[in-house]
Parts: structure tokens; C-alpha cells; sequence
């Protein structure tokens, strides 16, 4: 009886998984294998999330008359060894983008083309267009999204696949048990749950009741009217292709703006496959001599803490630690305010957020962080966001930072944005503490650092 094993990484599903989908078409049995890494990270907040997506995935075999078998160890020596247990013929898997993702994925060919096995690497599973199937002319990426996102709307998609209905898993195969949520200690006091049901429960209310609304709403940040997704897309407990097909079919310019998200997830992507050192080093360096030192470092705790003196910062970092999410639109003035106002090196909160997000994703977050930070993609290198004028236009009533900033929640619009323009009495009846540093003063330390003269002002 002919084996094959399907190597899970970041795309625990049963939906639309084309390596499941290929073993099961060429193989009578299939040994679904998840290897617990020690060399891909997992701070609390994603190991807990993992939890639920395992549980979530292996209940579905279950359902389907097999079961999800998990391994700790190197993927590669933990995959052969499975192989040779179950006598594999092959193994499937999805495609990575990073360099780890890389060097794994050739390890593990090399060790099974030495024995004789085939190795399958399916594209499209964790995007929906594949890194290297959109590129431009005389280059392997595109650096430019607005290019790019016109080159990957013309890219066909292949239809979303249903879960299959049967897995047959040979029974002799050992599993370690499953990790528990509860086993996790430190995570944040909000986090969310994780798993496919969730992801799919989460995107049939977001197409019913949330879409439509979103180019309106989707810099609300009381509001809350993003679709929540990004863990899921991360975990890849949903399929960017079933989400982009699904919105499609929904229409209207909320769907359009929706899918124009998913394609910004695929741009970083295809970077980060072309130039896997931009996790870590500038992808355009900008020759800045960031701030060190103690008062920086008094600075970065104070930013991680939310006690900038900057409401709106505030708010977004205690968000953050709080749900181990935050709403985009923060994510934006967080980065901005550490990079352009403190000018600190944006490697400093990228590992941050990477400690704390559920969906900290290595290419979306190290390049987002470099977009923020002018060393990336973005093609004004030296926008700065204003994180007054931010918090007046996309929190107009305050009640984004009277619900993350309780200390604040008597003092009303718009001057809660500005609560250092408080005078005697009324100041001390807050206790919530001045800005580190003035918005000009940081706009300095910026230009000067970068050597950009007087420059622009911050928006």
C-alpha cells in the first residue's frame, strides 16, 4: 500500500490545501505530519494560537477518519524518519518564502532524493499568486506595489478546492499529543482563538456583514472593522485564494479594497522570496545613524509600555499587549512614531511586534516595519505621521484611546489627543504622563539623522 506525508507548516487546513489534495490523489494512504521546530520562533501569543490551529486541523482528520501526527525535532531529520517508518513514497508540501523556508525545503529534497523518494513544493497554498509568477521584465520582483498589484490581478487563480472527504492514515504511526493552549503561559489577556473552524466562522460573517463597509471603515480605529483575518491568513488556517475568489463573489468596491489587502500580503512576499536579507537589513539603505543610548532606551521602553504621552501611540501598544493584535491604522503611527519621531532603528519594534503578534508574519511585519521606517518600499522615504493630526482624523471622538488609555477616559475630544495642553489643576487630575519628546524635536533628530535637510513635514 502506497504512503505518502504531508508536511505542514503555515497552512493548517483542510480546505483548499493542494499538497493534502495531490497525496491523497496519488497515494491510498497519507500520514498528515506537523514537526514543532525549535528553530522557527514561537513566542507565547503564536504558540497558543498554534495550539487551537492543531487541534482545529487534527479534529478535521478525525472527522474524516484520520488524524494529524506531530513530531518536535529538525523538520528535515523528523520528516525522514516518518518516511522511512510509514516506507513513504513521498512528500508534499507548501512553499515558503523565507530564507529558513528555503533551506528547509532543500534540505529535505536532498535527503529524500538520496533515498529515492519524490519531494512535491506546491505554490499558491500560503499566498494566492506565487512569489515568482508575477515578476517584471529584467527583474525577479516587483519593488513597487501599485505595478504589481495590476500584474497579480491579471494572474489566474485556481479554483478553491473543498476539504476532502475521507484521509485514511496508516494506524501504527506514533504522535506525540497535541500541545494545549492552557499549557501557555504568558500570552495576552485577550487573545483570540484560533483554528479553522474560527478562521472560516470568522470570514462568513466578515462577507455578510463587514465587507461592504470597509473603504470607509477600515481606518476606524474604535471602530474595529477590519475583518480579523490576518492570524488566520498567517497560521494558514484560511486560504488567501478561497478569500480572494469568496470576496470576488461578494463584489462591490468593499470587496475590491478587501483583495487589494490580500495582494499587499502576496507584494511582501514576493520581496521577501527575491531578498530574504531584507528580514534584517535595510531594503534600501538610507545611511541612518539611528539613536542609542540610554535616553533612546528610556525612550523604546516607554513605547513599549504605551506611555509615550502620545494618546493614540498609547492606545495602539496597549492594544497590542492586551489582544496580542493591533488595528492596522495603529500599526502604521506605532512604527512611525518609534522610527521617524523617536528615531529609533525599526529592527527594534519588528522584533517587538514579533514577540507579541498572533499574526507576526516574517514578511509582512519586517517589511511593513520598513515601509514605516522609509528603508523599505515606500516611495515617499521620508513620510512622517503626525500622531495628533492621525489620532484627530481616524479617532475623531477619542474613544479608540478612552478604551486603551482608561486614565484619559474623562477628558473629551478633541482634547484628548493633545492632554499636555492641560493647564494647572485639570492637568493633575490625569495621571498619565507629558511626551518624550516634542513633535518638532523628533522631526530634528529625523532629518538630521538622515542627513535630509529641511525635508517634509509630518503629515
Amino acid at each position: 500500500m502506497n504512503v505518502a506525508v504531508v508536511l505542514y507548516t503555515s497552512d493548517l487546513r483542510l480546505h483548499d490545501h493542494p499538497p493534502l489534495r495531490a497525496a491523497l490523489s496519488s497515494s491510498e494512504q497519507v500520514v498528515p505530519l506537523f514537526v514543532r521546530d525549535p528553530g522557527v520562533a514561537a513566542p507565547p501569543n503564536r504558540l497558543a494560537f498554534l495550539a487551537d490551529c492543531l487541534a482545529g486541523l487534527d479534529a478535521g482528520l478525525r472527522s474524516r477518519g484520520g488524524r494529524l501526527v506531530v513530531r518536535s525535532g529538525d523538520p528535515v531529520a523528523e520528516t525522514m524518519a516518518l518516511v522511512r517508518e510509514a516506507d513513504a513514497d513521498e512528500v508534499h508540501m507548501a512553499a515558503g518564502v523565507s530564507a529558513y523556508a528555503h533551506a528547509r525545503e532543500e534540505r529535505l529534497r536532498d535527503a529524500l532524493e538520496a533515498e529515492g523518494r519524490w519531494f512535491h513544493v506546491h505554490d499558491a497554498v500560503i499566498t494566492a499568486v506565487a512569489p515568482g509568477a508575477a515578476v517584471p521584465a529584467g527583474s525577479d520582483h516587483y519593488a513597487v506595489f501599485t505595478p504589481y498589484h495590476r500584474r497579480w490581478s491579471e494572474q489566474p487563480l485556481r479554483a478553491a478546492a473543498p476539504a476532502p472527504r475521507a484521509v485514511p492514515v496508516p494506524d501504527a504511526i506514533r504522535s506525540e499529543p497535541l500541545p494545549e493552549r492552557a499549557a501557555v503561559t504568558g500570552t495576552s489577556p485577550g487573545l483570540a482563538p484560533g483554528g479553522e473552524p474560527e478562521a472560516r466562522r470568522l470570514l462568513a460573517r466578515w462577507l455578510r456583514s463587514g465587507i461592504d463597509r470597509y473603504p470607509e471603515t477600515h481606518d476606524d480605529l474604535a471602530g474595529d472593522a477590519t475583518s480579523r483575518l490576518s492570524p488566520h491568513l498567517h497560521f494558514g488556517t484560511l486560504s488567501p485564494v478561497e478569500a480572494v475568489h469568496r470576496a470576488r463573489a461578494a463584489g462591490g468596491p468593499g470587496a475590491e479594497a478587501f483583495v487589494r489587502q490580500l495582494c499587499w500580503r502576496d507584494f511582501h512576499h514576493q520581496v521577501l522570496a527575491a531578498r530574504p536579507g531584507a528580514a534584517a537589513a535595510d531594503y534600501r539603505d538610507r545611511g541612518d545613524r539611528w539613536r542609542t543610548g540610554p535616553d533612546a532606551e528610556e525612550e523604546i521602553r516607554a513605547w513599549k509600555e504605551g506611555r509615550t504621552g502620545y494618546p493614540v501611540v498609547d492606545a495602539a501598544m496597549r492594544q497590542l499587549a492586551h489582544e496580542g493584535w493591533m488595528h492596522n491604522r495603529g500599526r502604521l503611527l506605532a512604527a512611525s512614531f518609534l522610527t521617524k519621531t523617536l528615531y529609533v532603528d525599526w529592527r527594534v519594534g519588528a522584533r517587538h511586534f514579533m514577540d507579541l503578534l498572533v499574526d507576526g508574519d516574517l514578511a509582512n511585519n519586517q517589511l511593513n516595519w520598513q515601509w514605516a521606517a522609509g528603508t523599505g518600499t515606500d516611495t515617499r522615504p521620508n513620510r512622517v505621521l503626525n500622531p495628533v493630526r492621525q489620532g484627530l482624523r481616524y479617532d475623531p471622538e477619542g474613544a479608540y484611546v478612552h478604551r486603551w488609555v482608561p486614565e484619559l477616559a474623562g477628558l473629551p475630544a478633541p482634547r484628548v489627543h493633545e492632554p499636555w495642553r492641560l493647564l494647572g489643576l485639570e492637568r493633575a487630575r490625569y495621571d498619565y504622563p507629558d511626551p518624550v519628546v516634542g513633535l518638532a524635536d523628533g522631526l530634528d533628530r529625523f532629518r538630521t539623522g538622515r542627513g535630509t535637510g529641511t525635508g517634509p513635514g509630518p503629515e
